[in-house]
């Protein structure tokens, strides 16, 4: 574990001779953040307000079982061997990575499942079980992927986008690749059947997005899986947190748990450090924030004339929001694998009331998560460990989630019963969950959701917050609510994004 003081001294920015950032939040983005600038030079505190790191990928033990609160699933694993090769090392000495066969099965309503992989001939004998008349049609959306991902994420993924310019050298490329047209809309030009069109689509809900609007440059996702694979940590999600710590603590950085930032100090238009809810200051020469961009600039920089008023933020779009329900049985469900997608009876119409009615239905999908069925340290002997995650509505929809809660909760437990988990209601020996209150009022996020500002064309790229602030100097962003938005892939991007805005540390030493 890194070094915890409780209060320390204020230092300095320049104290040992190393300029002084400081990183607000510990997840993803915010370690990547801290290694990347530990690496060119700076010294890197990290604050964070809960008591653990990885804000939502943080890691609960409960009842001898290990879950991961947030991520489950690694995409471009290579973003994270970056961090390690960075400090030396080589992240497969300290993190055990394993690939996924398949990456998860996609069971629908009716009991039919599609088990979903890297193995062309596979996949290709999946598609014809399903619609046969649609082969031809899949793979050329499989060439169109590709495309989309070599400009959408290989090209552009860690390019800020601080200027309308930007926009513009671009847009030829979006129209061609058809940029415009919804996920759902571009997948539906090449595949007829409907369960197809659902396997093809469904990725923006990994990233906080309704396929029928985010656009189709998310159509990289299903080429990302398949030229880089899906993974799994053993130990879990949280051991790539852990490792992370190490590589700061490695840099001679620091983490501080339970320091809960109150606003971002600024003088004659320069961020130059924080205060702390306890009255606390620390200098800094820059800030870096992995808050939620609406905290940010709504909280962390009330009063400050910026860009991305607390008003103009809130009035975004936002995510869905999410219930996640941890549980553990006293025995294992060996037919069930790692991962699992189980959809409800309707697609688009339940969308319609997550993301724009914002209505609770009586009918849902599941992701289903079974670290154990890959690595049994995450469970007791004998038992399983498992994550339900239900798409819902954000806090703008007028829910009473202290009593919709369990009653959510018991409904995915009928349902998971009557499907994949028989007599799970007699199994269950550890059981927690969280809603949209948790991400408001614990992690922060605006209206609770889930992934922060929702993936819509209109609040991507430029459009996005910055990840350089654009009327605060030295002050930058990173994580999902800024340029290039949630998931794994986004957040670390986001925090690769800084090698190009933020000075070297030996150009701020005077």
């Amino acid at each position: 574990m890194l070094t915890f003081v409780d209060r320390p001294a204020i230092q300095k920015p320049h104290a040992g001779g190393r300029p002084h950032a400081i990183v607000i939040g510990s997840g993803f983005g915010g370690l990547a953040a801290a290694i990347r600038l530990g690496a060119r030079g700076y010294r890197v505190t990290v604050l964070e307000s809960l008591g653990y790191p990885g804000g939502r990928a943080g890691v609960l033990k409960q009842d001898g079982f290990t879950f991961d609160r947030g991520p489950t699933i690694v995409t471009a694993p290579f973003l994270f061997d970056e961090l390690w090769e960075l400090c030396g090392k080589r992240r497969a000495e300290h993190v055990d990575l394993r690939a996924m066969n398949p990456f998860y099965r996609i069971r629908f309503d009716d009991g039919d499942e599609i088990a979903c992989s890297a193995d062309e001939d596979a996949m290709r004998r999946e598609v014809l079980r399903v619609s046969p008349s649609d082969l031809d049609g899949y793979e050329r959306f499989l060439v169109k992927a590709r495309e989309i991902c070599r400009i959408g994420f290989e090209e552009l993924g860690d390019k800020p986008f601080g200027s309308p310019l930007d926009m513009l050298k671009i847009a030829p490329d979006l129209v061609r690749l058809e940029g415009y047209r919804s996920v759902h809309g571009l997948v539906s030009r090449f595949v007829k059947s409907p369960k197809l069109r659902v396997m093809l689509s469904f990725h923006p809900l990994l990233i906080g997005g309704n396929p029928f609007r985010a656009p189709a440059i998310y159509c990289l996702i299903p080429d990302l899986e398949r030229r880089w694979g899906v993974h799994y940590p053993m130990g879990g999600v949280g051991k790539l947190v852990e490792g992370m710590v190490d590589l700061i603590k490695g840099q001679g950085g620091a983490v501080r748990y339970h320091a809960n930032v109150d606003r971002i100090l600024v003088d004659r238009g320069r961020a130059h450090g924080v205060r702390l809810v306890s009255g606390e200051t620390q200098a800094a020469d820059i800030v870096v924030s992995n808050a939620d961009a609406a905290h940010t600039y709504g909280q962390l920089m009330r009063g400050e004339k910026t860009r991305w008023n607390a008003g103009r933020i809130k009035r975004r779009r936002y995510s869905m929001g999410l219930f996640v329900w941890y549980f553990g049985t006293r025995k294992r469900y060996d037919d069930v694998g790692h991962h699992t997608i189980l959809l409800g009876p309707r697609y688009r119409e339940l969308l319609t009331e997550i993301f724009e009615k914002k209505q609770i239905a009586e009918d849902f999908s599941i992701y289903l998560h079974r670290p154990s069925a890959t690595d049994p340290s995450v469970a007791p002997p004998g038992c399983d460990a498992f994550y339900a995650l239900c798409p819902v509505p954000n806090l703008d929809g007028d829910i009473d989630w202290n009593r919709e809660g369990e009653r959510r909760r018991k409904a995915v437990m009928r349902r998971l019963s009557e499907t994949v988990l028989p007599g799970l209601e007699s199994e269950i020996v550890s059981s927690s969950f969280v809603t949209p209150l948790h991400f408001r009022d614990v992690l922060q996020s605006e209206k609770g959701a889930g992934f922060s500002l929702e993936p819509v064309l209109t609040q991507s790229a430029w459009f996005r917050p910055h990840n350089r602030s654009e009327t605060i100097d030295r002050l930058y962003l990173v994580g999902a609510g800024t340029h290039p938005g949630a998931g794994l892939p986004g957040v670390l991007s986001s925090a690769k994004i800084l090698d190009k805005v933020v000075p070297h540390a030996s150009a701020l030493v005077s």
